[in-house]
């Protein structure tokens, strides 16, 4: 039985195997989160562009950017629209 140490070792060894390249026997777990048409996604929820921004805790300009393709959401914001885009009532739901 190895202690916590050896164990958080052989963790942080295979890490820095799998970083240079090598084969540590890792398991590698991909997500692919979709592309999303926000500006749809809003007109599925019903709200303005303000009150929709407002909801999911953005500024109303990236929002506007994101609707004009100048930019795309990323990370937990393309998650969250995701998310909306399934069931656009998620956010109504989750804030009342």
């Amino acid at each position: 039985m190895s202690t916590a140490y050896e164990s958080i070792m052989q963790g942080l060894n295979e890490a820095l195997d799998h970083a240079e390249g090598k084969d540590a026997g890792a398991r590698l777990h991909t997500i692919e989160v979709p592309v999303v048409d926000v500006a749809a996604i809003r007109a599925r929820t019903g709200l303005s562009q303000s009150a929709f921004a407002r909801s999911i805790g953005v500024a109303k300009g990236t929002l506007l950017n994101w609707e004009h393709g100048r930019r795309q959401p990323t990370g937990p914001a393309q998650v969250l629209l995701a998310m909306i885009a399934r069931r656009p009532s998620l956010v109504s739901e989750l804030l009342r």
